[in-house]
Parts: structure tokens; sequence; C-alpha cells
């Protein structure tokens, strides 16, 4: 059911939704240390805004506020409008330790202290 509003009235709907949505949404594409707001995410990609983002492509680095998700490899997808979409080639979670290359035992020490007695 269409309920045929306004052209102006529907514009000011959309962007008060999109302002709104933007104040809780804390998802942002970085590109060389400028940083990009994501309006919609999905599994294979995401969206930013065409009027405030450029085409982008290549390496970019993904956050949720100030913590970093992952790095990825984007490609333009398609312009819907004053969305740009992009799909993502490859994507490599980040993690907040060092990958290491043996088994650690599950009862090995944190770390060693040193004998100060002497």
């Amino acid at each position: 059911m269409d309920m045929g509003l306004p052209k102006d009235v529907q514009d000011g709907l959309d962007a008060a939704r999109r302002a709104a949505h933007l104040k809780s949404h804390r998802l942002r594409v970085e590109v060389d240390g400028t940083s990009y707001r994501i309006l919609r995410a999905w599994p294979g990609g995401f969206a930013v805004d065409a009027a405030h983002a450029p085409h982008l492509r290549g390496h970019v680095d993904l956050f949720d506020g100030a913590r970093h998700l992952s790095q990825c490899l984007i490609v333009a997808a398609s312009d819907e409008g004053a969305e740009w979409h992009f799909d993502y080639k490859r994507m490599t979670e980040a993690t907040v330790s060092q990958p290491i290359d043996f088994v650690r035992a599950p009862d090995a020490p944190a770390g060693l202290l040193e004998d100060f007695s002497g």
C-alpha cells in the first residue's frame, strides 16, 4: 500500500531516519587514516554514504568504535542512490594476542619471577 507522501516530506523522514541510525551506529571503515561511517553491514559487505565517502577500494580496516575488528580487501559492488555498496574479497579478523606456532600447555606459568632475596 502506497501512502503517497509528498517528496519533501519523504526526504525529511529519510534524513531523520538516517541521522538517528548514525547516532546509534558505531561501525566505521578506515582508509589511509581517514574514517567513514558504515550505514549498513551484511555478511558479504557494507554500505557507506556516497555524499561523504569517496569510491573506496583495496585494503581497509573495519572498526566498531575504537575496537579494531578486521582488515579487509574490498571492491565496489554498486552505487544505489545515496549509498556506495562494497563487497569483501578477503576479510582477516583482528586479534588481541600474537599468534603462536607451538602448543601451549594449559598449566604453563604466565611468567617467571626473579629471586630478589640475594
